[in-house]
C-alpha cells in the first residue's frame, strides 16, 4: 500500500469536466504510472466533502471552467447555424450578380428583350435587393463569432493558469468577463429569429437506461439558467421524476432527488416549462401543473373533450392521448378529440392557469403519427415511431395551413416514444428504446436587421 499526499486545493478535470465521487467513495486512483526514476505517479480524486471543495476559490474556478465550457458549446452550433445560412446567402448572392448582369445587357441593347421579359427580369431583381443587408449581417455575426471564439480561447488560457497558481488572480474580474461574453453570446443568439426547420443532425446517444418507453428533459423556458435533467420513466401509472443537477450528473447517474408526484401519469407527453412540470394525470384528461422546488401542485385543469386512456393515442400507444410541449412561442397541448374525429388538434395554453388560448385543427389522423414536436409556432408530425421514420407533416399555426415534408432523421434504436423540442437549447430529447438521445436541428432563418 502507499500514501498518498494531494496539495490543499487540488481539483482533477477529465475532458473539461471536473470529476465529483460522492462522499462515502473516498480517494479514488484515476491513473497510474511510473516515472524515470520508477516511481509511482499517480493522479487522485478527493472525496466530495473535503478541504478542497469547501476551498471558495475552487469552487468559484470550477464554476467559470463551466461557463467557459459552456459558452464554447453554445458557440459551435451558432458558428454552424450562421456558417449554413451564410453559404446559401452567398448563393442568391451570385444568383443576383448574374440576374443583374442580365438587366444591363438588356438594358445596353432593349431590342434583345420584348417588354415583357424585361419586366420580369426587373422584378426579380427587386425580389432579390432585399438580400443585401441580410447577408451584410450574416457577415457581421461571422467576424462576431470569430471575436468570441478568440475570447474564449484567451479566458481558457487565464483559467489554466489560475488553476496552476491558485489566487494569483482576480476572480471578481474574471466573472466579469464571462459574464460580458456570455451577454454577446445572447445577444448573438437573439438575432436568429424563428425559422422553418430544414433539417436533423445525426442522433447523440447521451444515456442508455431505464425501460423501452420514457421521457426526460430539460427546462424548455426562455431565458433560463436552469441546468437541472428530469427523468421519468415508464408510460403509465408512475409518480417518480429523477431530478439530476447538471446534464453531466444525469450522463453519470449521480446527484439526483426524488419527487414523488401526488397524482400518477398517463403518457410520456410530459414538459417542464419555468421550473414546472406539466403532465396528464393518468386516466383523465386533467393536466396537472406540478412546482418542483416546492414540491406542490399549482393547478390542474381539465383539456375539454380530450381523449385519453388509449382512445387517440400515437402509432405507439403508452397512452400518448395528451402530448405537452413548449416552444419560443409558449406552451401548447397536442391532443385530439371526438368532434375532431381523431385528428390532431393544437391548443396554446396560458401557463399560469392551463387555460386554452386558442386551439387549431390540423387534419392530421394522430393514430398515424409516430410523434409529433413543436419549433416556432410549427407543429412538425413524423409518419412513424419505427426505423425509417421521418418528419412528414408540419403545421403552420401562424397561417392555419399545413405542408406535407420529406425532412429524414436516423431513428437508430428503431422505437421512439417521446420527441420533444428544446427551444433554448434548439435541440430534440428523444426516448429511443431506452436510451436517451439529442438531435441537434437546422432551422432556415431570417436575421433580424436593426432596420426591422
Amino acid at each position: 500500500s502507499m500514501s498518498i499526499s494531494a496539495p490543499p486545493a487540488l481539483l482533477l478535470l477529465l475532458g473539461g469536466v471536473a470529476l465529483y465521487p460522492s462522499p462515502e467513495e473516498g480517494w479514488q486512483i484515476y491513473s497510474s504510472a511510473q516515472d524515470a526514476d520508477g516511481k509511482c505517479i499517480c493522479t487522485v480524486v478527493a472525496p466530495a466533502q473535503n478541504m478542497c471543495n469547501r476551498d471558495p476559490r475552487s469552487r468559484q474556478l470550477r464554476q467559470l471552467m463551466e461557463k467557459v465550457q459552456n459558452i464554447s458549446q453554445s458557440m459551435e452550433v451558432l458558428d454552424l447555424r450562421t456558417y449554413r445560412d451564410l453559404e446559401y446567402v452567398k448563393n442568391t448572392e451570385g444568383l443576383m450578380k448574374v440576374v443583374d448582369g442580365k438587366l444591363k445587357v438588356a438594358s445596353d441593347n432593349p431590342r434583345s428583350l420584348n417588354p415583357k421579359g424585361f419586366q420580369e427580369l426587373k422584378d426579380k431583381v427587386t425580389q432579390l435587393l432585399p438580400l443585401l443587408p441580410v447577408l451584410e449581417q450574416y457577415k457581421n455575426d461571422a467576424k462576431m463569432i470569430l471575436r468570441l471564439r478568440e475570447e474564449v480561447r484567451n479566458l481558457s488560457l487565464v483559467l489554466m493558469a489560475i488553476q496552476e497558481e491558485m489566487g494569483a488572480y482576480d476572480y471578481e474580474e474574471l466573472r466579469q468577463r464571462v459574464l460580458l461574453l456570455e451577454t454577446r453570446l445572447h445577444s448573438c443568439m437573439q438575432k436568429l429569429g424563428c425559422g422553418k426547420l430544414t433539417g436533423v443532425s445525426n442522433p447523440i446517444t447521451v444515456r442508455a437506461s431505464g425501460s423501452r418507453f420514457g421521457c426526460w428533459m430539460t427546462d424548455t423556458m426562455i431565458p433560463s439558467s436552469d441546468n437541472r435533467v428530469w427523468y421519468v420513466d415508464g408510460y403509465f401509472k408512475g409518480r417518480r421524476v429523477l431530478e439530476y443537477r447538471t446534464m453531466s450528473d444525469f450522463v453519470k447517474g449521480q446527484n439526483f432527488v426524488q419527487h414523488s408526484l401526488q397524482h400518477p401519469w398517463a403518457g410520456t407527453g410530459h414538459v417542464v416549462y419555468n421550473g414546472s412540470l406539466y403532465y396528464n394525470k393518468y386516466q383523465s384528461n386533467i393536466i396537472v401543473k406540478y412546482h418542483f422546488r416546492s414540491r406542490s401542485v399549482l393547478v390542474q385543469r381539465s383539456l375539454s373533450g380530450a381523449g385519453y386512456n388509449n382512445t387517440f393515442p400515437y402509432s405507439w400507444g403508452g397512452y400518448s392521448d395528451i402530448d405537452l410541449m413548449a416552444d419560443e412561442n409558449g406552451l401548447w397541448a397536442v391532443y385530439t378529440t371526438i368532434p375532431n374525429a381523431g385528428n390532431i388538434v393544437i391548443s396554446r395554453l396560458e401557463p399560469q392557469t392551463l387555460e386554452v388560448l386558442q386551439t387549431w385543427d390540423t387534419g392530421y389522423p394522430k393514430r398515424s403519427a409516430g410523434e409529433s414536436f413543436m419549433i416556432c409556432g410549427t407543429l412538425y408530425v413524423t409518419n412513424s415511431h419505427l426505423a425509417g421514420a421521418k418528419i412528414y407533416f408540419a403545421y403552420y399555426t401562424n397561417t392555419s395551413s399545413y405542408e406535407y415534408t420529406d425532412i429524414p432523421f436516423h431513428n437508430q434504436y428503431s422505437h421512439i416514444s417521446m420527441m420533444d423540442y428544446n427551444p433554448r437549447e434548439r435541440m430534440l430529447y428523444t426516448w429511443n428504446n431506452g436510451h436517451q438521445v439529442l438531435y441537434h436541428v437546422t432551422l432556415f432563418q431570417v436575421i433580424k436587421t436593426s432596420g426591422d
